[in-house]
């Protein structure tokens, strides 16, 4: 990103933030904030809170009567991350800070009791270890990229399918990416968001709405979004094209999944629902992309210029990581 780098323009926006306090409503003057450049993890991000009102807009579909309640709320939000000793942890809420828009949610967006611990200074085992929930949002949304639908064998159309607690073969994927047609629709807002049973708002692909208000260059420019489980930072869409060069020009960067050539046996026809619609339908193939199969590189970021290894969010599958490559705290 790019300002706010000399520590006394730190110092000056942790103040900001600070001084707003949990009680603050959200403003335009609130809507942004940006990391310096530093060398450690116990300066990014460290002793950081911030806290107000979003006014969230979606609707609530009924299976039942087979009705969508529109729901206008304003919802206060909260979010802390605090460095201790080894540790980075996280105290919010899990409530966006941002608007919530074309969402078809099974539930109301309800705050939650979050908070999660993660190494403060990561370490590599270079070991891919699968996750369910890879991460936080800095905002304390998590990242859930995974689904509980699925379809059985026989499935001809989506109508076949289960999104909710699915019991078959198939793992449906929750966003379309670069497949076309889209067979499935789970209900995710703008920000490639839904809410869960329990009112767990989450999100499944790039949180689009959050990007602006961590740095008003998001469009063109790297975005530092969240930490994973492991500690190493997890970032939005652009990467430079060398990854260990900051002079270079910044990219949209791949993952390196792509559907395979030919259908799993026992798939539903591919000429009813297409590749890409299973996570079945992917495979990993390293070096066709700019990621490891846990959607990482080793590169130089703005807030870690020396190089680190980071994650990220990406616009076609895995959309979010589906492993960590560092060990847990």
């Amino acid at each position: 990103m790019k300002g706010f780098r000399s520590g006394f323009l730190a110092l000056l926006l942790f103040t900001i933030f600070t001084s707003c306090g949990s009680n603050s409503s959200s403003s335009s003057d609130e809507d942004l904030f940006e990391v310096n450049s530093t060398l450690t993890y116990s300066n990014v991000l460290c002793d950081f809170e911030h806290g107000g009102t979003q006014k969230l807009n979606y609707s609530v579909f009924s299976p039942e009567s087979g009705i969508n309640r529109f729901v206008a709320d304003d919802l206060e939000y909260s979010f802390m991350w605090i460095c201790e000793n080894s540790e980075r942890i996280l105290i919010g809420n899990g409530v966006p800070n941002h608007s919530v828009t074309n969402g078809e949610f099974a539930t109301p967006i309800l705050a939650q009791d979050v908070k999660w611990t993660f190494p403060l200074h990561p370490v590599n085992r270079n070991i891919a270890t699968p996750v369910k929930e890879p991460g936080f949002a800095i905002n304390s949304v998590k990242f859930d990229p995974g689904t509980a639908g699925t379809c059985p064998d026989e499935a001809v159309d989506e109508l076949d399918c289960d999104p909710g607690a699915g019991r078959d073969t198939w793992r449906m994927v929750a966003l379309p990416g670069e497949v076309s047609p889209w067979k499935f629709d789970f209900g995710t807002d703008t920000s490639n968001a839904h809410v869960q049973p329990g009112g767990t708002y989450h999100y499944h692909g790039v949180p689009e709405e959050l990007l602006p208000k961590l740095n008003t260059e998001s469009e063109s420019t790297m975005t530092l979004v969240g930490w994973a489980k492991d500690g190493y930072p997890i970032y939005a869409r652009f990467g430079y094209s060398d990854a260990l060069d900051s002079a270079t020009s910044l990219k949209i960067v791949r993952s390196s999944y792509h559907t395979k050539d030919e259908a799993d046996a026992g798939r539903p026809s591919t000429g009813l629902i297409p590749m890409g619609h299973f996570e079945q339908d992917w495979e990993y193939i390293e070096g066709s992309g700019d990621l490891d199969e846990c959607n990482g590189r080793t590169g130089v970021t703005p807030e870690f210029p020396e190089g680190t290894y980071h994650y990220y969010v990406t616009d076609t599958y895995p959309f979010i990581q589906r492993c960590i490559k560092g060990a847990l705290g």
